[in-house]
């Protein structure tokens, strides 16, 4: 038997060595981004037009675990509480939930151009959230059929791709752009026959997304979804590296590529039904975040998956966080995330180009 030459060996050795101390990078960039997302929601908390002190915001989240001295008001209580915190949950909710979301689909489908869109869960959720104002529901039953909706449409984006023939994957993309183009159609046409003083402006809106009325009661309601969603994702990342690799690469490891994809796909969706639905169309998080988190931890989705959460949630919170202290007038948060993420990106782009 052939020994190992010396000068192999220590190649070897020292790319052991370099695993290691990218590993090592990788963790301290995921706990260095949760430490950020837990000060920026601290400070968030207490940012505002009417500001609350540190001790006051300690102060009432103590009170929710045992009874202390009130050194608060009754109004900066119901601020904190109704308002302020349901809001700044659901934003750290929703932007980790979306950029996991994204991250899954790029590897899933490997295309780095993908996003939690691209099977048309929003442009669904868009049509459902329309027809439900001009049915005149409440704003619960908006959130419920966009929710539905934006499932339906990537079932049936899945069962078009299943009944058609060539490449699968490409097949489910071009089925995605399809039925998302005729969702949107729908939508335009509502925005036609919608009421101009009353309708329009709410359908307008919600397409612009918003954090703008967040309640407790939201936030309860899709937390489950988006919990159970990403820890599927979370538990599933090693085999997204290898669906990376391709179908061939997977059966050859003894992991059924097809069910994986399948599996995927769907805690994906349903984790991008459900923040659409509460949030409107929010885009750009689900698409720049992941390849952000690629600079700084690598292509590896052991380390990429928790990175999205944490870089997600802390993005949108940020963005959120100037939308609603940048200006009187609030800015609906889906036009600051386009403004942020289109620029970005494109130096993203040029920035791999030079590399």
């Amino acid at each position: 038997m052939k020994k190992p030459s010396v000068s192999k060996v220590v190649e070897e050795i020292d790319l052991c060595e370099k695993r290691s101390q990218l590993s090592r990078r990788a963790d301290f960039v995921i706990f260095s981004l949760a430490v950020f997302v837990v000060v920026l929601a601290a400070i968030s908390l207490m940012l505002g037009r009417y500001p609350i002190d540190p001790g006051q915001a300690v102060a009432m989240l103590a009170n929710c675990v045992f009874p202390i001295e009130p050194t608060w008001t009754e109004q900066q209580s119901t601020l904190f509480f109704n308002v302020r915190l349901p809001r700044i949950l659901l934003a750290l909710m929703v932007g980790c939930c979306l950029s996991v979301a994204g991250a899954a689909y790029q590897g899933t489908f490997q295309n780095p151009l993908v996003s939690p869109d691209i099977l048309g869960a929003s442009q669904g959720a868009a049509f459902g959230a329309a027809v439900a104002i001009l049915c005149g529901f409440t704003a619960a039953m908006v959130s419920i059929s966009a929710f539905f909706f934006a499932l339906f449409t990537v079932f049936l984006v899945l069962l078009i791709s299943a009944r058609a023939k060539g490449n699968h994957m490409m097949v489910v993309v071009l089925a995605g752009v399809m039925v998302s183009s005729l969702f949107q159609a729908g939508v335009s046409y509502a925005k036609l026959i919608a009421d101009p003083t009353d309708e329009l402006a709410d359908i307008t809106y919600w397409l612009m997304g918003s954090l703008t009325g967040a309640k407790m009661s939201q936030v309860a309601t899709v937390f489950p979804i988006l919990f159970v969603g990403c820890a599927v994702l979370f538990a599933l990342r090693w085999r997204i590296n290898i669906l990376t690799m391709g179908d061939d690469e997977a059966s050859t490891m003894g992991v059924n590529a097809r069910l994986i994809r399948i599996v995927v796909i769907i805690a994906a969706t349903f984790i991008t039904a459900a923040c659409v639905s509460v949030t409107g169309m929010i885009g750009w998080v689900g698409l720049v975040v992941p390849h952000l988190c690629r600079m700084l931890v690598g292509a590896d989705y052991k380390k990429l998956i928790p990175a999205s959460m944490f870089m997600g949630a802390g993005f949108l919170l940020l963005v959120d966080d100037i939308a609603r202290l940048a200006t009187t007038a609030e800015i609906p948060i889906g036009i600051l995330t386009a403004f942020v993420g289109a620029p970005f990106f494109l130096y993203l782009i040029t920035r791999r180009k030079r590399l």
